[in-house]
């Protein structure tokens, strides 16, 4: 729909049969939707495998290495943290942050330790840095970005 940035860097992005991406809905990296998703307004997806009749609410975010099983459901404002699975025709509930196989709610205190287990710097971006040096972390993470993005400056807009 209007506003949808599918955005590939290199890998490839495919949208099975009968699946809806809706409005402002970011793609990037390899992510592959299988057939009779929806995928809600707001959302950004990268790198990541969504599974036949998922279903995405409105600002959902599922990061890198991130895979949803067949039926899952991501409530509003959910998110799918790096290389988590979620199974099949499981629920997260809204604003919840999904871990590595855990479902945490906003502010609870085991979520900061879950993320940093999960190294998404590392398996987002290649950076290990260690997670205390957060400013170099983001400096990293940042230069790569801009460099990144800096290669499609001639890139051609398809109307």
């Amino acid at each position: 729909m209007y506003g949808a940035v599918l955005d590939a860097e290199d890998a490839a992005i495919e949208v099975g049969e009968c699946s809806i991406i809706c409005e402002n809905v970011v793609l990037r990296g390899a992510v592959r939707i299988d057939d009779h998703v929806f995928v809600g307004p707001q959302s950004t997806l990268l790198g990541c495998q969504v599974s036949r009749c998922a279903y995405l609410a409105t600002g959902v975010t599922v990061l890198q290495e991130a895979t949803l099983g067949p039926g899952s459901v991501i409530a509003i404002g959910a998110a799918v943290h790096v290389g988590t699975a979620i199974p099949a025709e499981q629920f997260v509930p809204p604003n919840n942050v999904a871990v590595r196989g855990e479902v945490y709610a906003p502010g609870d205190p085991a979520l900061p330790s879950a993320i940093k287990a999960a190294e998404f710097a590392k398996v987002a971006f290649g950076i290990d840095t260690e997670w205390e040096d957060r400013i170099r972390r983001y400096e990293q993470m940042s230069e790569l970005r801009s460099a990144q993005f800096a290669e499609h400056r001639n890139d051609e807009i398809i109307g």
